[in-house]
């Protein structure tokens, strides 16, 4: 999990308030000057300012979101509507998934089975699983959209999986921007068939590479919630124990 935060420690708020991480904490590598013609060479000893200093000074302004994970805010309507990251579009049986040291959307795999994931399907940013990735949501929407493009999702569900003998569960959420879904506000209002459907492409998708897959009862937008506090309290817990370390 280490490798996944070697590119920064991320804003996080002075006053920090679990559950929710508002700012990460980031710190700023400086470049060393560039030697021209005109003005003499800077000498690089004593050219970066102590730690504690950089990260206060991280802490005072806003940078543009470079890693998805850590650098894209989670939302102030979180943990019932928060920002979303899709990594595979609604259609789609290429696995995309995001490369955790860089923060590109790679290609995993192409699924050995004849489906196609039934709605867009990402992670929530500033979170954490016993996985020690960020948690999964299913998003149920009108259209599909490209990996790497966040949105923001409500939380109405939560499907509980255990793949390969861990605890792997899912947030089904709807678009919260989308005029055909937003009204949703728990699993239980979706029509019978489409939850049939999401666990049906669950159970399958992986049997062709002998890989077990249990989907368990889905359970109501409180326990999603829930599971989405609890995850923002991990990763707020892991952020707090790198920094005193």
């Amino acid at each position: 999990m280490g490798d996944c935060f070697c590119i920064s420690l991320y804003n996080i708020c002075s006053s920090i308030t679990l559950p929710q991480v508002h700012r990460s904490i980031q710190i700023a590598t400086m470049t060393p000057p560039i030697e021209t013609p005109n003005k003499p060479v800077v000498s690089h000893h004593h050219s970066h300012p102590p730690l504690n200093e950089r990260i206060l000074s991280s802490m005072r302004r806003r940078s543009a979101a470079s890693h998805p994970w850590h650098d894209l805010e989670i939302g102030p309507g979180a943990p019932k509507i928060f920002n979303c990251v899709i990594e595979i579009s609604k259609g789609s049986k290429v696995k995309y998934e995001l490369d955790k040291k860089t923060g590109l959307i790679k290609v995993d795999r192409v699924l050995y089975s004849s489906v196609v994931y039934p709605h867009n399907y990402g992670f929530v940013p500033r979170t954490l699983c016993e996985d020690n990735d960020p948690l999964d949501v299913l998003v149920i929407m009108q259209e599909p959209i490209l990996p790497g493009c966040f949105l923001r999702a409500k939380a109405i569900g939560v499907m509980p999986m255990i793949d390969q003998g861990e605890k792997d569960d899912k947030i089904i959420a709807v678009c919260a921007d989308d005029p055909e879904y937003r009204h949703y506000n728990d699993i239980k209002e979706l029509p019978p068939h489409r939850l049939a459907e999401i666990r049906r492409f669950f159970e399958d998708y992986k049997k062709n590479e002998n890989k077990e897959v249990a989907v368990n009862d889905f359970l109501p937008a409180d326990e999603a919630i829930e599971v989405v506090k609890h995850s923002m309290d991990l990763y707020a817990d892991y952020i707090v124990e790198s920094l005193r370390r």
